[in-house]
C-alpha cells in the first residue's frame, strides 16, 4: 500500500455561529444532537475548544492558515484582505487530494479565490448569485428574501418554502452528490459548510415547534452584567446589546436550537455515505466537526458574537477516525485547543509536511490517547467591531479565563470549572491575587505587537486597534 492509499478521506463539517455548549454530549438541557455526539463518543470531544477571534473572517482565516490572528494579520472583522500564507486545502490539494467545499464559502477575499479548493458549490442565504441562490430563483422566484427575517438578528420564524430548498438541506444534498460522484482513486477532503445556525433563524417548522414545546433554559446573566440602555428598546433586531426575555428570547432560542437539530438530523445520511465511500476505496477516514465561533443568544445582555464569553468564543470541536489511524475513542479533552490546531493535525494524519509559519499544535498525540499537553493557555482577541468597548483579549487554560478590555483596561476572571456560565467575576474589585499572574501572561503574549498594548511592565489601554494588524 502506497502513501496515497494511507491518506484518509476527510469529511470536515462546519456550521456557522454554533455554540460549544449546544450538544447533548455537552449536557445541554434541550438540544438534540445524536449524530454529532456520535463523532465525539466514537473519537475525541474537545470540551475546551475556542475560536481565537469570535467573528467569521478572522476565525476562518486562522483555521485556513493555522496562524493566530496576530500573525496572519486579521485580528477583527475586516473585508478585502487576501490571504498570503499557505492554506490547509492548498496543502492537501498539492499532496494529491481532491478538495471540495459545499455550502457557505470561507468568507475570505477575493470571493472568487478558492484558497486550495478544487471545486466550490456555494450556497449561503444572502449572496444573490451563488449556486444556492440560482436554484432558489428557479424554483421560487424572489424566495431568497421573502422570509423577511434579518440575516443577523434575533427574530425567528419557521422556514416558509419546501424543505428541500432549505439551505441546510440543500448543502447536504450537494455534499452527498459529491460523495456519490467521487469515483477516482484520489483521497477526498470534503468541507460541508452550513450557514446555520447563524441567523436568519428559520428552521423547518417541525424543529421550531419542537423547541417551542419544551421548557427552555434562561439566558445566562452574570451578577456583573449591565442591561443595555433603555433595556435595548429601540436598538433594533440586529443589536449586539440586548435584553431578550419572554417571547423574544423563547422564539430566538427555538429558532437557533431548531437549526442545530436540523443540521444534526441531516448529517445522518451524509456521514453514512462518506463511510461507504471510504470502505469502497479501502481508505482510512476522518470526520471533523467544529464551528468558526459561537452565539451569545441573550447571555449577559448580548446577541451575536465578537465577545470573549463562552457563548461566543467556545466552539464545538470533535474528531473521529477509522481504527487504523490509532485514534482512541471515547475521550473528552479539557485542555485548551483552537481552530489553528486543525491544520497541523490533519496534515500529520495525511502524511503531509506542515508549511512553515503554522502556529497551531498537532492534536495527534491527544487523539491517540497520549497524556500530552497541547499548550498551557490559549489567547483570543478581537478588535472593535460593534463598538470600542467590545474589543477584548482573553486567556484560557481549560479552567480559568482572564479577560482584558483594551478600551479602558478593565479585567474579568472566571473559574469555568465552578462557574461554566461566567456568572461570577472573580476580578470584581481587583483583589484577586491571580490577576497579576494572568496580566503577566497577557503582557508576554502581546509583547512586540504593533498596537503597543504593553511596555513590558503594564498593559496599556487606549491604544489604536484596527481589524488588520501588521506585525513588526
Amino acid at each position: 500500500m502506497g502513501k496515497s492509499d494511507r491518506q484518509p478521506n476527510v469529511l470536515f463539517i462546519m456550521p456557522d455561529q454554533m455554540r460549544g455548549d449546544c450538544l447533548s454530549l455537552a449536557r445541554h438541557p434541550v438540544v438534540l444532537t445524536p449524530n454529532i455526539d456520535e463523532i465525539g463518543a466514537g473519537g475525541v470531544f474537545f470540551r475546551r475548544a475556542y475560536t481565537s477571534s469570535a467573528s467569521c473572517i478572522p476565525a476562518r482565516r486562522a483555521l485556513l492558515t493555522g496562524q493566530f490572528p496576530g500573525t496572519n494579520g486579521m485580528v477583527g472583522y475586516g473585508e478585502g484582505v487576501p490571504i498570503t500564507a499557505p492554506t490547509l486545502p492548498q496543502a492537501l490539494r498539492d499532496a494529491g487530494y481532491e478538495t471540495v467545499i459545499c455550502g457557505r464559502y470561507m468568507h475570505q477575499s477575493p470571493y472568487e479565490e478558492g484558497y486550495g479548493y478544487n471545486r466550490r458549490i456555494l450556497g449561503s442565504v444572502y449572496i444573490e448569485h451563488d449556486d444556492y441562490a440560482k436554484e432558489i430563483e428557479r424554483e421560487a422566484p424572489g424566495g431568497l428574501k421573502m422570509h423577511g427575517i434579518s440575516w443577523n438578528g434575533w427574530t425567528a420564524r419557521p422556514w416558509f418554502l419546501p424543505e428541500h430548498l432549505h439551505p441546510t438541506t440543500w448543502v447536504i444534498r450537494k455534499a452527498r452528490a459529491v460523495l456519490a460522484g467521487h469515483d477516482g482513486d484520489a483521497p477526498l477532503f470534503l468541507t460541508t459548510s452550513f450557514y446555520a445556525p447563524h441567523p436568519p433563524l428559520v428552521p423547518p417548522a417541525f424543529y421550531m415547534e419542537r423547541y417551542l414545546r419544551m421548557e427552555l433554559p434562561p439566558a445566562a446573566i452574570g451578577d456583573w452584567a449591565v442591561p443595555p440602555p433603555n433595556d435595548g428598546l429601540g436598538a433594533g433586531v440586529d443589536a449586539h446589546r440586548v435584553l431578550l426575555a419572554g417571547e423574544a428570547l423563547r422564539s430566538a432560542q427555538a429558532g437557533y436550537f431548531g437549526l442545530i437539530n436540523h443540521i444534526d438530523d441531516q448529517l445522518f445520511w451524509l456521514i453514512r455515505d462518506f463511510l461507504v465511500l471510504s470502505r469502497r476505496q479501502k481508505r482510512p477516514w476522518l470526520i471533523v466537526f467544529t464551528s468558526d465561533h459561537g452565539e451569545l443568544l441573550g447571555d449577559h445582555y448580548y446577541f451575536r458574537k465578537c465577545e470573549p464569553y463562552e457563548g461566543a468564543s467556545s466552539i464545538p470541536f470533535l474528531i473521529r477516525g477509522s481504527g487504523d489511524l490509532g485514534i482512541q475513542a471515547g475521550q473528552t479533552c479539557m485542555r485548551p485547543v483552537c481552530l489553528e490546531d486543525l491544520m497541523p493535525t490533519l496534515l500529520e494524519l495525511a502524511g503531509v509536511a506542515c508549511p512553515a509559519g503554522v502556529e497551531g499544535q498537532s492534536l495527534v498525540p491527544v487523539l491517540r490517547g497520549e497524556d500530552a499537553e497541547v499548550r498551557p493557555w490559549l489567547h483570543g482577541e478581537h478588535a472593535p467591531c460593534y463598538g470600542a468597548d467590545q474589543a477584548y483579549h482573553f486567556l484560557a487554560d481549560g479552567r480559568m479565563k482572564y479577560i482584558w478590555r483594551p478600551h479602558d483596561g478593565s479585567e474579568q476572571l472566571f473559574d469555568l470549572a465552578q462557574d461554566p456560565q461566567e456568572l461570577h467575576d472573580l476580578a470584581d474589585g481587583g483583589g484577586n491575587a491571580d490577576l497579576a499572574v494572568w496580566r503577566a501572561r497577557l503582557m508576554e503574549r502581546l509583547a512586540n505587537r504593533p498596537e503597543g498594548f504593553t511596555d513590558g511592565r503594564r498593559l496599556i489601554p487606549g491604544r489604536p486597534y484596527g481589524a488588520v494588524s501588521c506585525p513588526r
